[in-house]
């Protein structure tokens, strides 16, 4: 895709960085106990990045980050279930490289990372190493948490064993079970982006309002019950802590990188063979840029223009739309489309499920941190000692290689928030991280 192809004076311009200047703060826990912290969560929580889990990115997730900072107000050793490798497990992790793509142009794109295995071994229990202060489960989806044995569900519908590597009895531990037993006295939740992110990344593959798919959004009866049974298992013993709820998930790279208006007609042959083909659907064409065409089965033909509230998925085959054809003389398919309905259904679901997360942290008297509302904010870019971090794939350097997933700096970013929400909650001066000690897009 073009914006896969970044000039490299731009990124030699984004390497550089400006001298931290970060205040001096006295640290104090406050109300807080942060002796024992645990974090709850899916992918984002474990520190996944590039489209895979790998070792130095759990190293670099929020959670590692605010046990690090926690330390200076008392907290203790914060261990998480370490991947042996970098190269990404169960598939490769995603690089930046020379690529060429089908018309005969070379330029810096994504790829997989081709270079030698390190993970053997990933998938080897390890619970016996425990127990973790790290929970975060990539693909977990917050209905999933009292379900008995998910951790071996999970490995045989996807054939990851993400839960199972840390689960002591996977065939029968519910996830519930398993964080309950952990006993924090400090714990932060970022639980509930699953429950509507597969449905939307896979083109909303289901019926949008709850059915039976892996995929499909979950039912807000069934999240609602499951959200405050891991809220009141966390707090039962008097643990404090603070609750996340779910970013605008069309705001990020996966679903605003390739523009819906990118059919860019340069000649009027051009045009007029379009307009001649499609005459008889009365869409038309235009010199300069053009709405790609789409399937639609309702739409007359089971085509149609997309519209500028719609989106075409990151996972669209580039070369399809260079040299196949697609979106112009071929319709893209329906499943890398995000359509005006399932936009609905998505971001129904997702004020619902915040609504339920927000007063889950009302009731109890916990932190909440409006990850939707502040995510949002990057969109006019977050700045930082001198670096301005925006949602721009690649070169925006907040989220990482999928799309979906933030880098290292971008953890940082979501660390800082957390801390400053902590700080308002409980009375108490946890330091902020210095998001320039941390990665974002790393280049050739």
């Amino acid at each position: 895709m073009k914006a896969s192809y970044i000039p490299l004076i731009a990124a030699a311009a984004m390497l550089a960085s400006c001298k931290p200047t970060i205040k001096g703060v006295t640290p104090s826990s406050g109300e807080a106990n942060f002796s024992y912290y645990v974090a709850i969560g899916n992918s984002l929580t474990a520190g996944y990045a590039d489209g895979s889990l790998y070792r130095s990115g759990q190293e670099n997730s929020y959670p590692a980050m605010l046990g690090k900072q926690f330390m200076t107000v008392g907290g203790g050793e914060f261990r998480q279930p370490l991947l042996p490798g970098n190269a990404g497990w169960p598939a490769p992790k995603r690089v930046l490289g020379y690529t060429t793509s089908c018309d005969g142009v070379t330029g810096l794109g994504v790829k997989l990372y081709a270079g030698a295995s390190d993970t053997s071994g990933s998938s080897t229990s390890i619970s016996g190493q425990g127990p973790f202060n790290n929970l975060g489960i990539p693909g977990i989806r917050c209905v999933d948490y009292t379900v008995p044995g998910y951790a071996a569900i999970a490995q045989s519908l996807a054939g990851v064993g993400y839960a199972a590597r840390m689960y002591p009895h996977p065939a029968t531990d519910r996830p519930i079970d398993i964080a309950a037993a952990s006993n924090p006295t400090f714990f932060t939740m970022w639980l509930g982006s699953n429950d509507v992110l597969g449905y939307a990344t896979n083109g909303g593959e289901g019926s949008g309002t709850g059915g039976a798919m892996p995929t499909d959004i979950s039912t807000t009866a069934a999240f609602e019950a499951s959200y405050n049974a891991v809220v009141d298992a966390m707090t039962l013993k008097g643990a404090k802590g603070v609750l996340i709820n779910i970013p605008d998930v069309t705001t990020i790279p996966y679903f605003t990188t390739i523009p819906g208006r990118g059919l860019v007609l340069s000649t009027p042959t051009q045009v007029a063979a379009l307009n001649a083909a499609y005459a008889p659907l009365g869409i038309t064409f235009t010199l300069g840029a053009n709405a790609f065409i789409i399937q639609d089965p309702a739409a007359p033909g089971g085509l149609r223009q997309i519209k500028n509230n719609e989106y075409l998925l990151l996972t669209l085959p580039q070369d399809s739309l260079k040299c196949g054809g697609w979106g112009s003389v071929k319709p893209i398919p329906k499943k890398y489309v995000l359509d005006e309905t399932e936009v609905g259904y998505v971001r129904s679901a997702t004020n619902t499920f915040n609504e339920i997360i927000r007063a889950a942290a009302i009731r109890k008297g916990l932190g909440y941190v409006d990850a939707h509302s502040y995510l949002g904010t990057l969109q006019s870019g977050i700045r930082f000692n001198g670096v301005t971090l925006t949602p721009t794939f690649v070169s925006g350097g907040a989220f990482s290689l999928d799309g979906v997933h933030l880098t290292p700096k971008g953890y940082a970013l979501m660390a800082n928030e957390i801390i400053r929400v902590i700080n308002s909650t409980y009375k108490s001066s946890v330091p902020q991280v210095d998001i320039n000690n941390y990665n974002g897009v790393l280049f050739p």
